[in-house]
């Protein structure tokens, strides 16, 4: 009987020595990637949010970006935690009042689902190879159309670049946000 008592205590101090060694490295798995939280302020002039569709090509931080909303314009206030990003984007509706929009994406490659006033939206982010970059692949269908936009995150130093491509039913758009750290 004693020595099964032994062992067992043997076995769970080896649990526990196991269990803190192994502590550090689900810590880490997270602190390798790119750190997007913070706020941050959109910076028109280094933005492009290229032409809306059927109208003249815009200048930089100019036009249909600003107003399309999702990571097209406003300012952004992203928590990032261990497998979850909220996004709460700002800008200004269509009465000129803020209207702030929280989308929330888990970061282990599952769907997630958002509804917003334009409805419902399936995304899913999933790192790169390196862990410096995030890709959100999102799908909204809404008056019987789908639109698909994949949307590239990175930073470097105090600023964050969202790289997006909508591909819909009259063809891809491509727009490039880049926000300043605040």
């Amino acid at each position: 009987m004693e020595k099964n008592v032994k062992g067992l205590q043997i076995a769970l101090s080896a649990m526990i020595v196991i269990a803190f060694l192994l502590t550090p490295l689900t810590l880490n798995a997270q602190a390798g990637k790119a750190n997007f939280a913070g706020t941050w302020a959109l910076n028109a002039e280094k933005s492009d949010f290229g032409q809306g569709q059927g109208q003249p090509p815009q200048g930089q931080g100019q036009g249909q970006g600003q107003r399309m909303g999702g990571f097209g314009g406003g300012n952004l206030t992203v928590a990032q935690e261990a497998n979850l990003l909220t996004v709460s984007t700002t800008r200004p509706g269509q009465d000129g009042q803020p209207q702030t929009t929280v989308s929330k994406y888990t970061l282990d490659g599952k769907e997630s689902i958002n509804t917003t006033a334009r409805g419902e939206s399936k995304s899913t982010a999933t790192w790169s190879a390196d862990g410096k970059s995030l890709s959100i692949v999102t799908t909204r269908t809404f008056n019987d159309r789908t639109v698909t936009s994949t949307a590239v995150w990175s930073v470097d130093g105090a600023a964050l670049s969202i790289k997006t491509t909508m591909v819909t039913p009259n063809g891809d758009r491509k727009t490039t946000a880049v926000y300043d750290k605040k």
